[in-house]
């Protein structure tokens, strides 16, 4: 096993059910064919009775004992090999193709076999063949997938998949595997992905328990919470009141209300310290300023950004909410840590985020929260490695009209906002790009701006590089009429006089990015409009976002056009994508592995994976 240990690594397989999953990409069947399968290979007992050679070819007259006839076969660029091994009166075992040509059948390329009645298989992986065929041969048995705690229907058919019989190549159209042999795939797959996923998942002693109360606090603002935010605020208490630290990801769509289920926890680590950090200074100071409205005047709020005192002692505070700058100063200790859009930050920020929570072997609570929900199927996946909370309800019905308009609507469209504006509304323009391209058909904002500008009073511009964004997106929020941006005002701003956004180039966005945007518009309530401004002939992916403003119907659209790949990239930073499980169909596949995967967690305790002790070779 141990000389065997370089293959796996170069495979990339650590179990045996990973090792199950690398199927073979072709089979060779060497099983003499008793009767003549025209335009297929044939394999056949046959007796050489002459030869006659040319530049280009070798036509040898055979005598078919399988079939007991006659029969002309074709070398064409043959080599000295040919010559050697077909000799009149030889006895060979062959395998050609067999075809109609010229008024008779003729055996094309004729292969001379050492074996027959056997059935090849042929990998296309990271190890010559050869090698690969000696592995499966050694450790593909019933004994070791046995430990993977696989049913016997599973095992049968992953096996038949190394070892097949002609029955199961017979089955074995055109490349295609059968149904069950496909479900088997399926589930083994997202099962073997679960398996490493619970591999995972760390329980850490909480610092403290935190069990005060948000009662009081909920009951003293000026509005009803929804439901979902009810019912996430107790799944935190409940989190909070445990031994173990806390790890839950809440999800609510744009618009949802997550600032006062953030407030709310604050109150319940009381008297405890909490730190929230957040992508951007215009989230930042939105928050800061909600916690100085809404939360009690016991609780001491500050705001830490890239313009603030670095000298001020931040162990005065009870709740620190802050962006990135958070991570270069002086923290005092807290008990409870929280990240809004957590994905939005680079990966060494991620780590010393994690790092925030750590004190020897305990941890503080940790909290994530997310505008960005992710499909159904994801987070059961999921769910072993972290919790899920889910805010769908919103505070008051999202009344907003999508359309898909082209250059014809585009008079329209300037009606639209001027009509907007004398109504004391604004808009957005969001671009696909700062500066003109080339490949790109679309008016970049240098392009653009002077037309919107030349248009309209108190225009505004701002993109991604630009130094004074935040202070542009603050002052548009006061004074502004049209904003012309790029996707930078996608999250973190709150524009409550907002009511029409026009996305240009909406085809180059995926779907949850689209989302984003358009939830920036009717936060208050008001008539919303979101204008997809496209060159493209038809779209269905755009015509099916225009039918739904539920960012978790939108998740599912979102699976279905893009790779599950991408979706894991966003919220788990996971490049995992799958050969056979797919995340918008198999959803019951998915919940039967869960349920095998709990049971084998509660009842079975057998070791996993290749190990010289307990590797089976028979």
């Amino acid at each position: 096993m141990n000389n065997d240990t370089s293959y796996f690594k170069k495979l990339g397989v650590s179990t045996y059910i990973e090792f199950a999953l690398l199927t073979p990409k072709s089979y060779e069947n060497n099983f003499i064919s008793k009767t003549p399968q025209l335009n297929q290979q044939n394999t056949i007992e046959v007796e050489v009775l002459n030869i006659h050679r040319s530049p280009k070819a070798l036509n040898i007259k055979l005598f078919c004992k399988t079939w007991d006839e006659k029969l002309n076969a074709i070398i064409f660029r043959p080599s000295p090999y040919h010559s050697k091994v077909f000799k009149a009166g030889e006895v060979l075992h062959v395998k050609g193709k067999l075809v109609w040509s010229m008024g008779y059948t003729q055996l094309q390329q004729p292969k001379v076999l050492k074996e027959i009645n056997t059935i090849k298989t042929k990998y296309k992986t990271a190890i010559p063949n050869a090698t690969m065929q000696k592995l499966v041969k050694k450790y593909l048995n019933e004994t070791n997938l046995k430990k993977e705690n696989l049913s016997e229907n599973d095992i049968e058919n992953l096996l038949l998949l190394h070892f097949p019989t002609q029955s199961f190549l017979h089955s074995f159209c055109e490349g295609e595997y059968s149904k069950e042999v496909i479900k088997t795939l399926k589930f083994c797959e997202i099962y073997s992905y679960l398996l490493s996923l619970s591999k995972k998942k760390t329980k850490y002693l909480a610092k403290n328990r935190l069990d005060f109360l948000a009662d009081d606090f909920i009951k003293s603002l000026p509005f009803e919470l929804t439901n979902d935010q009810k019912k996430s605020i107790n799944e935190i208490k409940i989190d909070f009141q445990s031994k173990f630290a806390a790890k839950r990801l809440i999800m609510g769509d744009v618009g949802c209300g997550k600032t006062m289920v953030i407030l709310s926890a604050v109150v319940m680590a009381m008297p405890k310290r909490t730190v929230l950090m957040v992508p951007t200074t215009v989230l930042a100071k939105q928050i800061f300023n909600e916690a100085q409205i809404f939360l009690p005047s016991s609780i001491k709020s500050t705001l830490v950004v890239q313009s603030s005192k670095k000298d001020d002692d931040l162990s005065k505070y009870d709740f620190i909410i802050g962006t990135h700058a958070l991570l270069f100063r002086k923290l005092p200790v807290f008990d409870l840590v929280m990240v809004d859009e957590q994905h939005r930050f680079g990966t060494k920020q991620r780590a010393m985020i994690s790092e925030l929570a750590k004190k020897g072997d305990k941890r503080a609570h940790f909290l994530q929260f997310s505008a960005t929900p992710i499909p159904r199927t994801l987070s059961m996946m999921h769910s072993s490695l972290i919790d899920f909370s889910y805010i769908k309800e919103l505070p008051f019905k999202k009344d907003i009209k999508t359309q898909i308009i082209k250059k014809p609507q585009f008079p329209a469209l300037l009606e639209h906002l001027k009509k907007q504006i004398q109504e004391g509304h604004q808009s957005i323009i969001v671009y696909p790009l700062v500066q003109e391209s080339e490949v790109i058909d679309y008016q970049s904002i240098e392009e653009g701006r002077s037309f919107w500008e030349n248009k309209f009073e108190k225009v505004y511009v701002t993109f991604g590089k630009d130094k004074n964004k935040e202070e542009v997106l603050e002052e548009f929020a006061q004074k502004g009429n049209v904003l012309v941006s790029t996707t930078v005002i996608e999250v973190g701003i709150s524009l409550p006089k907002l009511t029409t956004i026009v996305i240009v180039a909406p085809e180059r966005l995926g779907l949850a990015s689209l989302h984003q945007l358009r939830g920036r518009v009717s936060r208050n309530g008001l008539k919303g409009y979101c204008f997809l401004y496209t060159n493209l002939q038809n779209s269905k992916r755009l015509e099916d976002f225009c039918t739904t403003t539920s960012g978790f119907e939108i998740a599912e659209l979102d699976l279905r056009y893009r790779e599950g790949g991408d979706m894991l990239k966003g919220i788990f930073q996971s490049g995992k994508s799958f050969v056979w499980f797919d995340m918008s169909e198999d959803e019951e596949i998915l919940k039967k592995a869960k349920e095998k995967l709990k049971y084998n967690n509660q009842k079975l305790s057998i070791k996993r994976g290749f190990d010289a002790k307990t590797a089976t070779n028979k």
